[in-house]
């Protein structure tokens, strides 16, 4: 099967819209609307149809099929055990995987939800049938909306605090040796303090005028070398020894990023936290599996 290009995808996004008399407008927003993202083969389309109700799309949801044969559709707001992101309340998307490789993921948005879909500074206009935005135009699409900017120290204080909590909880696991466990706390809850303090230690070395990509994707281009190479060593295999030793990477990477940023913003950074867990975790690591108490004196 042969892919169908960038040309031919939007030509076919357009004459579905155009074709409709009940789609009003259509947007982009995504990667493909940042001028910051080099392009490739995979990129989505991200296309918001905006229309007066959503309504009447809903009754058969086989009119997507023009765009292409599918390999998989999701419907985040159909579904119960992954409801949608609630900050998208109000449309409904079809997410679709096409089987030539093409990936569409189409939202359709109603007029009087627009405007909270329109603030997100990647949204550009791609077709405006009923001069919705003849007025109002929106601005050049940046990733504006992405930039990281500079944390309250309140906000500091409890990336920190969220951090070596959930680190003095991993020692028990660690003991335990329930590998699942501790391979769950790490990457879910201290993995993301990690690579919240590693998006204000970018935000800090560039003045919060960059946007570290979601889920760290541009880490590679504004982390040092050094640091990045540190980062992967904390994704380890499942296996104890490794995921031990990963832990206190990942507690040093922390503790030197938070630290940088706390001298920068001029916020106090909690050694005590760091110096104290650190120390449990080292002990209770210590402890035999016969153990019967966790300190004898």
């Amino acid at each position: 099967m042969m892919s169908r290009n960038e040309e031919t995808m939007m030509a076919l996004i357009l004459d579905v819209a155009k074709k409709d008399s009940r789609i009003l407008a259509v947007l982009q927003d995504g990667s493909r609307s940042n001028p910051n993202v080099k392009p490739d083969i995979f990129q989505d389309y991200d296309i918001i149809y905006v229309v007066e109700t959503i309504a009447p799309f809903l009754r058969d949801h086989r009119w997507v099929d023009v765009f292409g044969e599918r390999m998989i559709m999701q419907l985040p707001e159909d579904m119960e055990l992954y409801p949608p992101d609630p900050d998208l309340e109000g449309a409904f998307s079809y997410l679709m995987q096409l089987k030539d490789g093409n990936r569409i993921d189409l939202m359709m948005v109603p007029l009087d939800k627009l405007a909270h879909f329109t603030s997100d500074s990647l949204c550009k206009i791609i077709w405006d049938k009923a001069g919705l935005f003849k007025d109002h135009p929106l601005p050049l699409a940046s990733d504006d909306s992405y930039i990281v900017r500079k944390p309250s120290e309140r906000a500091f204080t409890d990336c920190c605090n969220e951090f070596w909590y959930t680190n003095a909880g991993l020692a028990k696991g660690l003991w335990r040796e329930e590998v699942i466990l501790v391979q769950e706390l790490m990457n879910q809850v201290i993995r993301g303090a990690l690579m919240q303090m590693l998006h204000w230690y970018i935000g800090c070395q560039h003045e919060f005028a960059v946007n570290p990509g979601k889920m760290g994707k541009f880490y590679q281009r504004y982390l040092e070398p050094e640091m990045y190479a540190r980062l992967l060593a904390t994704y380890p295999v499942a296996a104890l020894p490794a995921i031990r030793e990963s832990v206190y990477v990942a507690m040093d990477l922390f503790r030197d990023a938070a630290a940088f940023v706390a001298s920068e913003s001029g916020y106090s950074y909690p050694e005590e936290w760091d110096k104290e867990v650190r120390a449990y975790v080292m002990h209770v690591q210590q402890l035999p599996k016969d153990a019967q108490k966790i300190y004898h004196h």
